[in-house]
C-alpha cells in the first residue's frame, strides 16, 4: 500500500508541476491603503536615482579631468546601478498599484539572473574600486602603469564575467527542478529564497550550494576591501601633514559609505541560516537595497566628491553661458 501511495503522490506532484507554468508575485498586497502613498514616494525616489546616475555618467564622460580609472569605475558603477534598478523597481511600483502580478517561469528566471548578475558584479566592482584606491595611495608613482586603460578594461571585464557566471550557476541550481509547492512568490520580484521555497526539490545540498556561493561573493569581496583599506590606513598614517591625511582619506570616504550599506544589506538577506523564513522582513530590507542604496550612490559621490562637484558646476556654467 505504501508503494501505491508513493506512486499516487508522485503522480499528483507531477500533475501539479505541469500546472505551474507561471508564478504569482504577492508584492505589497498586505499594505492596503498605504500603497498609493508609497508608490508616489518610491516613484519620485526612483526618478532622482536615475537622474543622479545619468548625471554622473554624463559628467565623467564629458569632463576630461575625470578621465581617470577611479572615475571610470564610478561611471561603470552608476551604469550598473541604473540597470540593477530597472530589473526590480518598475515591478515594485506595479505591485504598489495592484494586488498581485503573474509572471512566467521563464521571465522569473531571467529576472533572477540579471538581478543576481548585477548584484554580484556590484560586489566585485566595489572590490575593484577599493583596489584602485589602494594602488593610488600606497603606490602613487606606479599608479599610471598598474591602472593603465588596458588593465582597467580587463579588470572590468573580469568583474562582470565573474558576477554573471555566479548568477548563472545559482539560477541554474534553483530552476533545475520543477515547482510543485504552490505558485505564490512572497516577494515583489523573483529572489532566491521565496522561489526556492516552491521547488519540488528543496534538498539541503541545493540550499547549501547557494549559501556557499553567496558567502563566497559577499564575504570574500568584503574581506578583500578590508585588506585594501588596512594597507590604505597604514599608508595614510605615515603621511606627516594633517591636510595630506585628510585629502587621502577624503578620496575613500564615499566608497567606504557605499560599501558599508551595500554589504550590510546583502549580509542581512543572503548570509542568514534561516534565509526566507521571514518574507515580510525580507521585503522591507529588499526595498531598502533596491530603492535607498541606489539613491545613496549618486548622492554620496556628488556631495562628498570635490572633483565631481567642480565638474558639475563647470558643466552647468557652460550650459548656462550665452551662446552655449
Amino acid at each position: 500500500m505504501s508503494i501505491i501511495g508513493e506512486a499516487l503522490e508522485t503522480a499528483h506532484v507531477e500533475n501539479r508541476t505541469g500546472l505551474v507554468t507561471e508564478f504569482v508575485l504577492v508584492g505589497f498586497s498586505n499594505l492596503g491603503e498605504l500603497r498609493p502613498t508609497l508608490f508616489v514616494l518610491f516613484f519620485l525616489t526612483y526618478l532622482v536615482t536615475l537622474s543622479g546616475n545619468v548625471t554622473i555618467i554624463t559628467i565623467i564622460h564629458a569632463d576630461r579631468t575625470l578621465h581617470t580609472p577611479m572615475y571610470r569605475f564610478l561611471a561603470t558603477l552608476s551604469l550598473s546601478e541604473t540597470c540593477y534598478t530597472l530589473v526590480t523597481i518598475p515591478n515594485m511600483l506595479v505591485h504598489l498599484l495592484v494586488e498581485s502580478q503573474a509572471i512566467s517561469i521563464a521571465a522569473c528566471r531571467a529576472q533572477m539572473f540579471f538581478f543576481l548578475g548585477l548584484g554580484c558584479s556590484h560586489c566585485f566592482l566595489l572590490t575593484l574600486m577599493g583596489y584602485d584606491r589602494y594602488v593610488a595611495i600606497c603606490h602613487p608613482l606606479r599608479y599610471s602603469v598598474l591602472m593603465r586603460p588596458g588593465v582597467c578594461l580587463g579588470l572590468g571585464a573580469v568583474v562582470f564575467c565573474s558576477g554573471f557566471s555566479v548568477a548563472l550557476i545559482e539560477t541554474s541550481i534553483i530552476f533545475s527542478s520543477p515547482f510543485c509547492h504552490g505558485d505564490r512568490v512572497e516577494h515583489f520580484f523573483c529572489d532566491i529564497a521565496p522561489v526556492l521555497k516552491l521547488s519540488c526539490s528543496r534538498s539541503p545540498l541545493k540550499a547549501l550550494g547557494i549559501f556557499f556561493l553567496s558567502v563566497l561573493v559577499v564575504l570574500a569581496s568584503f574581506l578583500l576591501i578590508l585588506l585594501s583599506y588596512a594597507f590604505i590606513v597604514a599608508a595614510i598614517l605615515r603621511i606627516r601633514s594633517a591636510s595630506g591625511r585628510r585629502k587621502a582619506f577624503s578620496t575613500c570616504a564615499a566608497h567606504l559609505t557605499v560599501v558599508v550599506v551595500h554589504f550590510g544589506c546583502a549580509s542581512i538577506i543572503y548570509l542568514r541560516p534561516d534565509n526566507g523564513a521571514h518574507p515580510e522582513q525580507d521585503r522591507l530590507v529588499a526595498v531598502f537595497y533596491t530603492v535607498v542604496t541606489p539613491l545613496l550612490n549618486p548622492v554620496v559621490y556628488t556631495l562628498r566628491n570635490q572633483e565631481v562637484r567642480v565638474a558639475l558646476r563647470r558643466a552647468l556654467a557652460g550650459g548656462c553661458a550665452p551662446g552655449a
